[in-house]
């Protein structure tokens, strides 16, 4: 992206320097770091930086309408609607290619977008302890809007945490001990102070929630979910039980709510116009089929981590959806080799966070993750016994 660091950085990697780096990151919360990471950050120049806000923004002028806001009740599964809804997602992910145009310049293209948390706080000491080993360019952050270390807690903290005071929040998961991104978890009780919880450990009492803390049953005011309804439908009956507490009136706050998982999310690409949006349509509105059925990829509404996304479509394959309604064909878009690396060239994502601040009219972009991937797909469980892919993070110049 930015060739002269490219080079720079490249000619100055060694393994040795690689594996200290790891040593002491895997250090930071011992035996929690499941998934793997990359050998480089990214570097980003100014301009490629403003084309994937634009980008953000014209999407948040879109989902903040009142006519989005009536459209993306369908988003939402009828058994699964959760009560008192914000106004607004706390939070909001947007996942990029890094990809070639036909003119073969380099450009964003969106690929996903979430309602829902990313590993905001593993992204502060990442990057971090990257800086110890391999240093920084003076001029480049993994911050946007001027957002530094001290200020991108805060306003995390004020979120999530608000007014309540930290042992009355919890961070809710399914068996989060299991979990491949557990580290941030870590991470998230040593930034705020509050306990990650086991969705099977909470005790309800009427319309309150507790949870055992240092042997103290402890009332929840607020939950910081982390949650996904996915996970929570492949676990016994027994512990699916447990999750109808989603759908009862009880007396937490929800950060983010539930119900936004499903309105920001590959629901919304369809109503999207914007050049550094693929065209995307709900299949169940597909007439005819496209020519150049090769260039398009059909993905399920209602999963996660690249499950159940079908690459290679055929019309056999179209066809054999039970609901369509609950798919979208969408464009691919041609991912660029654009990070040079010691053998093939690797391809990337960059995920933007935006994080909404309680009163303010808008969100506001603040840090970022991305990947690196040599696979057919990116994300770790893709690209095993191959090097300088997994986690990472973007640097942007400023």
């Amino acid at each position: 992206m930015v060739p002269a660091l490219r080079k720079q950085y490249n000619e100055h990697f060694t393994k040795e320097k690689y594996d200290a780096f790891i040593k002491d990151l895997s250090n930071i919360f011992p035996d929690q770091l499941e998934f793997r990471i990359a050998e480089t950050p990214i570097y980003i120049p100014t301009s490629f930086t403003q084309k994937m806000l634009n980008a953000c923004e014209s999407i948040i002028d879109v989902i903040t309408t009142p006519a989005y806001q009536k459209q993306s009740e369908r988003a939402i599964p009828d058994h699964l609607k959760v009560p008192n809804e914000d106004a607004h997602p706390h939070f909001i992910a947007f996942d990029f290619g890094i990809c070639q145009n036909e003119k073969g310049e380099l450009e964003p293209q969106l690929i996903e977008m979430q309602g829902f948390p990313t590993l905001f706080t593993w992204q502060v000491l990442l990057p971090e302890m990257h800086e110890k080993h391999f240093g920084k360019p003076d001029n480049y952050s993994i911050y946007l809007n001027e957002f530094n270390r001290e200020s991108y807690t805060d306003l995390l903290r004020k979120i999530i945490v608000a007014e309540a005071k930290p042992e009355n929040v919890i961070l809710l998961e399914i068996f989060p001990e299991q979990q491949k991104t557990r580290v941030d978890f870590f991470a998230t009780e040593q930034f705020l102070g509050i306990k990650t919880v086991c969705l099977t450990k909470l005790i309800q009492e009427g319309k309150d929630l507790f949870y055992m803390r240092d042997g103290q049953k402890t009332k929840v005011e607020r939950i910081y979910n982390r949650l996904i309804f996915d996970d929570l439908f492949q676990q016994p009956k027994e512990v699916q039980e447990k999750g109808r507490i989603f759908q009862q009136e009880l007396n937490v706050t929800w950060v983010p709510h539930p119900n936004w998982f499903y309105r920001l999310s590959k629901y919304t690409l369809p109503f999207i116009d914007h050049p550094y949006v693929p065209e995307t349509k709900f299949l169940n509105t597909v007439t005819t089929l496209p020519a150049d059925l090769e260039n398009y990829v059909v993905k399920p509404l209602f999963s996660f981590a690249g499950q159940g996304v079908i690459i290679d479509v055929t019309k056999e394959q179209m066809e054999q959806i039970p609901d369509p309604e609950n798919w979208i064909l969408q464009r691919k878009v041609q991912y660029a080799n654009v990070i040079e690396t010691p053998d093939e060239p690797a391809k990337a994502e960059i995920r933007l966070f935006y994080f909404w601040e309680p009163g303010a009219p808008r969100p506001i972009a603040t840090c970022n993750l991305a990947r690196l991937s040599k696979g057919k797909m990116v994300g770790v469980r893709y690209n095993k016994d191959k090097e300088w892919v997994g986690g990472t993070f973007s640097l942007f110049e400023q």
